[in-house]
């Protein structure tokens, strides 16, 4: 049975812009670097960055990771700065910035939870929703 997500794999376009992106803005602990790869932690979350042609995609699939509320201002007021491009509006529970790394991988940084978010949901339920 499974146990929990194991790790990401991005393709990248440019290792090098990944690692400092991760790294350097992100705040990613740098575990292995080669020509066409990365291997990053942040957590118990295993991030490699692979080297390959990236494909556009226009669906709703991202990566969130969790930011505590205070460090969130500053985390935006930085990416901002640095020029990040957003791709989504926050409309849910808890604050949100949702945004495109080098290669255009969709990512959120969130402030919330998933207890929060369903303890949102049972006062205000999407429509069908049931809990378990």
């Amino acid at each position: 049975m499974l146990t929990g997500l194991n790790h990401l794999t991005l393709a990248v376009s440019d290792v090098a812009r990944s690692w400092e992106f991760y790294t350097e803005l992100l705040g990613f602990e740098p575990k292995a670097k080669w020509n066409t790869g990365a291997y990053l932690s942040l957590g118990e979350l295993w991030l490699c960055l692979s080297l390959d042609t990236v494909g556009e995609k226009t669906d709703y699939t991202h990566y969130a990771f969790t930011v505590s509320p205070d460090a969130l201002t500053t985390l935006v007021e930085q990416m901002r700065l640095k020029g990040v491009e957003e791709w989504k509006i926050n409309k849910s529970e808890g604050e949100s910035l949702y945004f495109f790394d080098p290669d255009g991988h969709k990512l959120e940084v969130h402030a919330g939870s998933l207890e929060s978010r369903l303890n949102y949901c049972r006062l205000y339920p999407y429509p069908g929703m049931e809990f378990y």
